[in-house]
Order: structure tokens, then sequence, then C-alpha cells
């Protein structure tokens, strides 16, 4: 059995032909316009997206002040969890901007001797909170954030536009069937 080789023809569907219909012509706009507009809405989603995490970060690192705790209790070596293994949770005391001592837990490097000072972060209600990012991890978040969403969003409107260009392509379809209805009519042939 000889097998059939399938030549590509870029851009037959804009050039004119007998064989091309009007429904040809228009996937072919449904495509050139979906892919236009998937870059432009993905380039605004990826914009939006990384300025809104962006935004979202330098209010969070706003609210975040250092301050310096006292640890309570001795620390012992090597009882260290999580990614970070010479860092242990032990019982701090500090003193917030409003003058209120208040104790809690915080990551401290194993080891650590009681009443010795550590680092700490707190928010503006002198909760303790996490460190605030540095700049390369919150550079990092946004540029991921700002991708992410103009991924999705490019890939939303190309969702839409493949669903279009079925529907063209179901109609066609359908007018092709009744063309070689009428077809066989003439030719006083049955179809099916």
């Amino acid at each position: 059995m000889r097998k059939i080789k399938r030549v590509k023809v870029l851009g037959w569907r804009w050039r004119r032909n007998e064989l091309r219909r009007h429904s040809d012509a228009v996937e072919a706009w449904i495509v050139l316009g979906a892919w236009a507009l998937a870059t432009t809405a993905g380039a605004a989603a990826g914009a939006a997206g990384a300025q809104a995490v962006a935004a979202a970060q330098a209010r969070d690192a706003a609210d975040r002040r250092p301050a310096t705790a006292v640890l309570l209790g001795t620390v012992p070596r090597g009882e260290g969890v999580g990614v970070d293994y010479n860092r242990v949770r032990a019982e701090v005391r500090w003193t917030d901007a409003q003058g209120t001592v208040r104790t809690a837990t915080a990551d401290v490097k194993a080891g650590t001797d009681t009443g010795s000072t550590v680092p700490v972060w707190t928010d503006g209600h002198g909760r303790l909170v996490s460190e605030p990012p540095s700049p390369a991890v919150a550079t990092a978040r946004v540029v991921a954030a700002g991708t992410g969403a103009g991924l999705a969003g490019g890939l939303f409107v190309l969702a839409g536009g493949r669903l279009i260009r079925l529907r063209v392509e179901r109609r066609a379809t359908d007018q092709w069937g009744e063309e070689w209805e009428r077809a066989a009519a003439r030719w006083g042939r049955r179809t099916g």
C-alpha cells in the first residue's frame, strides 16, 4: 500500500482558490485574531498580576519592623526541623512599639543560651511575623506571578478562540453535508 504524502502549504486559507470555502477564510481570521488578542491579553494580565503581587509585597514589607527579643530558655543543639536544620522554635520576650512586653515562639539558632538576644520581626500590631523576603526572592515572586497570570490570560483567550473555531468548523461541516445531499439528489443517488 502506498503512503500518501501530505504537503503543508502556508497561508492556504488566505489564497484565492476555487476549493477554498468562506468558512476557511473565517477560520483564518479567527486564528489570527485569537493569537493577537491572546498576546495582548496575556501581556496585560501578566503586568496586572505582577503589579498586584508587587504592591501586596510592598504593603507587607512596610508593616514589618525589626525588633530584638530575649530568649527565655536554652535551646538544645541538633533538634532543628524543617529545611533549615540549625533553627528551632523557642519562646522569646520583646517589647513592642507601644511599650507592651510580649512573649511568643520564634525561630532561633540551635544552641542559643537563655538570656541571649535574638532578632525578630513584628507587624504593626506587635505580633511576631516572618522576616520579609530578600529582594531576589521578592522579584522572583513578582516574575512568577506575572508569568502565571500572563499565561493564564493568554490560554483563556486561545481556548475561547478554539471554541469559536470549532463552532465555525461544525457549521461548515453541516453545510458541506447538505451540499452533498443536494448533489446526490441531482445525480439520482441516495447517500447514507
